[in-house]
């Protein structure tokens, strides 16, 4: 069953909602989001330092039909 997952991840210039929409026209839904940070390096008196620079949404998701769940 975890062919039937699928990560989807929000691009540079796409809203959160743009990426559920396009997930929802390949035909998945989301169950977990993940955030991870983006760093960049700068250089303070010879030391170079990770600042927090973005964030990177990224979804995990599984096709709509598969959803034990939902009584029918």
């Amino acid at each position: 069953m975890s062919s039937m997952k699928k990560r989807f991840t929000v691009e540079e210039n796409e809203t959160i909602n743009e990426c559920l929409a396009r997930m929802e026209e390949e035909g998945y839904r989301p169950i977990r989001r993940i955030e991870k940070p983006v760093f960049r390096e700068e250089k303070k008196k010879g030391k170079i330092e990770y600042k927090p620079f973005s964030q990177k949404i990224i979804f995990e998701a599984i096709k709509s039909d598969l959803n034990p769940n939902i009584n029918k």
